[in-house]
């Protein structure tokens, strides 16, 4: 059959030999879903982090740009917001590690988890 676009091969079934098989799921021990969960969150955490900086621009072009008290501290108030969204985005990976050291004795075992099959 001829097709017009061609076809597109999967590329994580294209490793180089002795590359991790984590990533091809060939027993079907789930590890597709992980890669997906794992790709969601860190989608979503990049989405907060470009909300937050996008935040703290506009509020700080307001808060530069305003002339009384309450624009100003209504400003100042998303700023520091924002700041504070940034802090527990970045606390969240420092409390993985932190967790991951005292309970599995290595702080990335939470952050970027491995899963052992046949």
């Amino acid at each position: 059959m001829l097709t017009v676009f061609g076809s597109i091969d999967n590329p994580l079934r294209q490793l180089a030999p002795g590359a991790s098989s984590l990533y091809t799921d060939n027993a079907g021990s789930g590890a597709g879903l992980i890669i997906l969960g794992n790709n969601l969150i860190k989608l979503i955490i990049v989405v907060a982090g470009i909300y937050a900086l996008l935040n703290i621009i506009i509020a700080g072009y307001g808060f530069l740009s305003s002339t009384e008290p309450k624009e100003i501290a209504k400003h100042w108030g998303k700023i520091w917001q924002a700041m504070l969204g940034l802090l527990i985005i970045a606390g969240s990976f420092v409390l993985a590690a932190i967790f991951g050291w005292i309970i599995f004795k290595d702080p990335t075992i939470l952050l970027v988890p491995r899963f052992y099959g046949p």
